[in-house]
């Protein structure tokens, strides 16, 4: 992964994430699978959001809060995305959080 902005980072991840849940059929899940990944699709929302507002800051103080809640956003999302652990496989896990750890790295 090339250096690049955060948020190109992290759109890029949602939508590898969305390529992937596009494949799956989530009326046969389980619920507590379906959670996750409605869950995790908003946790990828907020954190695009949080890390665009990081981006975007104007001052150190606000740069550091965004980066935190980011960095909140990018573990809840690794943990939801565990929790789905029947649509995810191994590798997509793996490739996923490598991309994610990468992505919040970057949040200084």
């Amino acid at each position: 992964m090339e250096n690049k902005s955060p948020f190109l980072a992290i759109k890029q991840i949602d939508t590898m994430l969305k390529g992937i849940l596009r494949e799956i059929d989530l009326e046969e899940l389980k619920a507590a699978e379906k959670k996750a990944i409605q869950s995790l699709k908003h946790q990828m929302v907020d954190t695009r959001l949080d890390i665009r507002d990081y981006e975007l800051s104007e001052t150190r103080d606000e740069q550091l809060k965004y980066a935190h809640e980011a960095k909140k956003g990018v573990a809840k999302a690794q943990a939801l995305m565990l929790q789905a652990d029947t649509v995810f496989g191994a590798t997509d896990v793996a490739h996923l959080t490598a991309r994610l750890d990468q992505t919040k790295d970057w949040l200084r």
